[in-house]
């Protein structure tokens, strides 16, 4: 499976769209191999997102790796600033 992106279809939160693209932008940029996981059209993709980050109030976007969680948009921005987005994402 490899990476997975917890991602929302349905927000009317403008930043968390904004965040979404960003995110899509830089990992198809860097050419990184990704699955995506709308959360709007399952209970059960939610619960799992929420499982995987061990936080029952996580909210989209967030990261994993299988079932290794790597983290949300904070952690994901950061990794980008420091160009360590492989290591965050546990590729390398």
């Amino acid at each position: 499976m490899g990476v997975i992106l917890y991602f929302t279809s349905v927000s009317s939160n403008l930043e968390v769209k904004k965040h979404q693209q960003k995110i899509l932008l830089v990992l198809d940029g860097k050419k990184i191999p990704y699955q995506t996981i709308d959360i709007a059209l399952s209970e059960d993709s939610k619960g799992k997102m929420r499982e995987v980050a061990g936080n029952d109030k996580a909210l989209p976007p967030q990261f994993a790796n299988d079932d290794t969680y790597c983290g949300d948009f904070a952690a994901f921005e950061e990794a980008v600033e420091n160009e360590t987005v492989e290591e965050f994402l546990k590729l390398k």
